[in-house]
């Protein structure tokens, strides 16, 4: 797998991410401890993804 594949790869978990965040904070009694969760790993891939594009953090 290329870098540009596992780049789009993650982008497209990274989006799976926040879909499964959406959801869950629309329930009417949402899990703070899973978004916290669903969070976390959105922004682990967000930093993959900046990592692997080489392009530095915004601040």
């Amino acid at each position: 797998m290329s870098t540009v594949d596992h780049i789009e790869a993650l982008k497209a978990k990274h989006a799976s991410l926040e879909h499964a965040i959406d959801q869950e904070s629309t329930r009417p009694h949402p899990d703070d401890d899973a978004i916290c969760s669903l969070k976390k790993r959105k922004l682990m891939i967000k930093d993959e993804i900046v990592r692997l594009s080489g392009a530095a953090p915004p601040h």
